[in-house]
Order: structure tokens, then C-alpha cells, then sequence
């Protein structure tokens, strides 16, 4: 049995077995740095399913007259180094050709081609995103940086926002298909927004951000959707095709909602801004209010009646004046008319006058005066009634006799009934005091 190497003698063998391997390959630059002061550049080469780390000589790199850029694709020449202290591999370039546009690049540039000409990118289509919302859903990976810088931005600046986190993979073999079911999801929970965020990562790490399945996703989702996909720089499909593009995921927060602050600022202000212009307005109705008080309508109570009070009183002195013209003036025909009417009343009544009179004196003749006057009386008992029979009186009894010059006061002593008719002779039944019969 071999004797075990430490980590070092291994990495040492390593090293000298891949210094000696010389190759030429080609790839597309995926990242690349280039600053200033840096004795090598820096950049990282890539294909469909593979990276490499690279790194060119400041000197060999201004040598070659090469301007990296990230999507080109360069044939690079050289040969592997190991640095042991970190056990990194990487690809020591000597040589550099630019060998045409990147493969990855060019696909994604195709594709949004033709989704910009069914009018997935259309900037009408874009919807208006809720100013003030209170729900909304972020579609991310729950164990990235970006889940937490937006949360943290989220309550710093609109603590009042309900949020609703779909964790999905974004990046590797089935991202894409888990990004879609998180915007559904989002979708169905009644969310006013989605936020789909990641943070930044090579090229290659934001190709599912460049899928076609999710850009149409995107596109088809009913809720508005705000991405905040990498760093500035970077730029996929689904930032092209959502409703809102922001350049990192904190970046996507602040855009998707208020600043609280901000927003106490603007109220105080619009208080103010109010406050102000009711005061101005209470002014402007208290003006108007003495205006219309001083007005001789409200100060005078016959302000609108005088007029017609002069109108009646003219009126009433003229009727004053013209009334007893005109009456004088019809006092003649209607002394005239009266004269008429009485001599025909007369002449009526005159045949009728004969006639009353003598029915009056008929009736002078038959009055209960005119009676007693020629000698005869009336019997009345003590309540006022005439005595019409002897049967309605006792012996003893009190009546009154009425004379034409005066009243007896009498008392039954004797009885007498005479039958009705009798002629000649009387008919007389006489009762005594002791009510014997003769």
C-alpha cells in the first residue's frame, strides 16, 4: 500500500502534472475584470454545461490587442496552473484571438429577437404597478442573499405590506419549471405584485432567466410582475418581458413599494398644503358672509316689500279718490231701479194684500183674546193646561179661570156633565158634593 501524501505533496504533484498540459481552447467570456493597478485580468470562460477560470498577464494581455468583452468568444492558448495555497485551478492564457460571438449570447439574442416581434416586450402591454399595495409575493430562492436584502428593504420601507415568499431554485437542472410554479402560486394568492429576484452570478447562472418557457410565464402572468434579476449590468429575457425591470433585488423592493418616511413627509406636507387652503377658504366664505350681510336685502326687512308697499298705498288712495265718484255716479240708476222694483213688488203684491188681510182678521176673530173678549173663559189647572173635560178634575181641586180682564183662582165645588151634541132639551148629569146624581 501506497504511503498517504499530505494535502500538500498532492496538490504539488497536481500542479506539475497540469503545467505540463498545453492547450488551445475556446469559449465565451462569461465575467471578466479588468482593473486598473491589477497585474493580470481576469475572466472566465464558458460553453453550454462548463467554466473555467482564466487569467492573462497584464503585459501578454496588452500584447495580444485584444479588448475582452463579456460574450465574446476567443480561442485562448496556454497551459493550467494550480494555486496550491487556496487549491484553486486555473488557466494560464499566453495567447488570444477573438473567434466570433458567443454561441450562449447569440441563442438568447435570437430568442428575444422573436419575442420582441410577438410583442411580448411591447412597452403598452407593460401594466401600471399598485402604488400602495398590501399584499405581494416574492419568487426566489429562500436561501439566497436577495430573499433577505428584500426583505430587509421591505420592512424598512413599508412595514404595512403583507409578504408572501415562494422559495424556488434559481439556477440548475429544473429551475426554470420552479420559477414558473412559484409565479403561479403567487399568482393564486391573491397577491397585488410579484417580485421575481435573484442575485448576481455568472452568465451561465442566469441562463434560466433566459428560458423561453419562463419569459412566456412572465408574459402571461395576470398579476404584474417586477424583476430584480443579478447586478446593473445584467439584462435577461424575463427583465425584457416583465412589467417592471430593476437592476438588483433591492432595487426591485424599492420600486415596488412606498417609502413610509417619504410618505409621512408628503402627508405632513399635504396636511399643511390643506390646513392652508381651508383656512383660505373659511377666509374667502367669511368675506362673502359680510358682503352679503351689509347688502341692504338683509340689513332692510322691507327692503323687497316697499316697493310694492308704495305700489298699494298709490293704489288705495286712488280707490279712495275714484270710489265715491263712481258711486255717485251709479247712485242714480240704482235709485231709479229701486223705484222701478218697489212699484213692481207693489203691483204684485197688491191683488194678495185683500186676501191676508181678511185671513188675518179671520184669524184676529178665532185668537183665545178675541174669544174671552166677547165672554167667554178658560180653565187651566195648576201646571198650565186648559181643562177640556170635567173628568180631568177631583172636588177640591184648584184651577184658573182666565177672563179677558184677568185670572180666578177657583175651586171644584160641583160637577156637571152635559152630553155632546145635545140640542133642545140640555142634556144634564148633575153630581153633588156627595156624588149623588139628579
Amino acid at each position: 500500500m501506497a504511503q498517504p501524501l499530505s494535502v500538500s505533496q498532492a496538490l504539488a504533484r497536481a500542479k506539475e502534472s497540469l503545467e505540463q498540459i498545453h492547450l488551445t481552447l475556446v469559449g465565451e467570456v462569461s465575467e471578466l475584470s479588468d482593473r486598473p493597478g491589477y497585474k493580470a485580468v481576469y475572466f472566465t470562460l464558458t460553453d453550454r454545461s462548463a467554466a473555467l477560470p482564466c487569467l492573462m498577464w497584464r503585459n501578454s494581455y496588452k500584447g495580444c490587442g485584444v479588448e475582452l468583452r463579456k460574450g465574446m468568444l476567443v480561442e485562448a492558448s496556454g497551459s493550467f496552473s494550480l494555486y496550491a495555497a487556496k487549491g484553486r485551478m486555473n488557466f494560464d492564457v499566453r495567447a488570444l484571438r477573438p473567434a466570433g460571438e458567443g454561441s450562449l449570447r447569440i441563442a438568447v439574442a435570437q430568442l428575444a429577437e422573436r419575442l420582441r416581434a410577438e410583442g411580448l416586450m411591447d412597452p403598452q402591454r407593460k401594466r401600471v404597478l399598485p402604488r400602495y399595495p398590501t399584499r405581494l409575493a416574492l419568487v426566489t430562492s429562500p436561501r439566497g442573499k436577495a430573499v433577505h436584502d428584500v426583505l430587509r428593504t421591505l420592512r424598512r420601507r413599508y412595514p404595512l405590506v403583507e409578504v408572501l415568499v415562494a422559495g424556488v431554485a434559481v439556477e440548475g437542472a429544473g429551475a426554470v419549471e420552479q420559477i414558473a410554479r412559484g409565479l403561479a402560486a403567487a399568482a393564486e394568492s391573491d397577491a397585488e405584485l410579484i417580485l421575481l429576484v435573484r442575485g448576481g452570478g455568472s452568465y451561465e447562472d442566469l441562463m434560466p432567466f433566459n428560458d423561453e418557457r419562463l419569459a412566456r410565464a412572465v408574459a402571461a402572468s395576470p398579476v404584474p410582475v417586477v424583476t430584480g434579476i443579478g447586478h446593473e449590468p445584467d439584462n435577461s429575457i424575463a427583465d425584457m418581458v416583465a412589467d417592471f425591470r430593476a437592476s438588483t433585488p433591492t432595487a426591485a423592493a424599492e420600486h415596488a413599494v412606498p417609502d413610509i418616511a417619504e410618505l409621512g413627509v408628503a402627508l405632513a406636507r399635504t396636511t399643511a398644503s390643506f390646513a392652508r387652503s381651508l383656512g383660505l377658504a373659511l377666509q374667502r366664505a367669511e368675506a362673502a358672509y359680510g358682503n352679503l350681510r351689509r347688502r341692504p336685502l338683509f340689513a332692510d326687512p322691507f327692503f323687497l316689500v316697499r316697493p310694492f308697499m308704495m305700489q298699494a298705498e298709490g293704489a288705495s288712495a286712488r280707490l279712495v279718490q275714484s270710489l265715491p265718484l263712481r258711486l255717485r255716479q251709479d247712485a242714480q240708476p240704482v235709485r231709479a231701479t229701486a223705484a222701478h222694483l218697489a212699484l213692481l213688488g207693489s203691483n204684485l203684491l197688491a191683488p194678495h194684500r185683500a186676501a191676508l188681510a181678511l185671513d188675518a182678521a179671520r184669524l184676529e176673530d178665532l185668537s183665545p183674546p178675541a174669544v174671552l173678549a166677547r165672554g167667554y173663559s178658560l180653565a187651566y189647572d195648576r201646571e198650565g193646561r186648559i181643562i177640556g173635560s170635567v173628568d180631568t178634575v177631583d172636588w177640591g181641586q184648584r184651577f184658573d179661570l182666565r177672563l179677558a180682564d184677568g185670572t180666578l183662582g177657583c175651586t171644584v165645588e160641583g160637577k156637571r156633565r152635559e152630553a155632546l151634541p145635545c140640542t133642545d132639551p140640555p142634556c144634564m148629569d148633575i153630581e153633588d158634593r156627595e156624588g149623588h146624581h139628579a
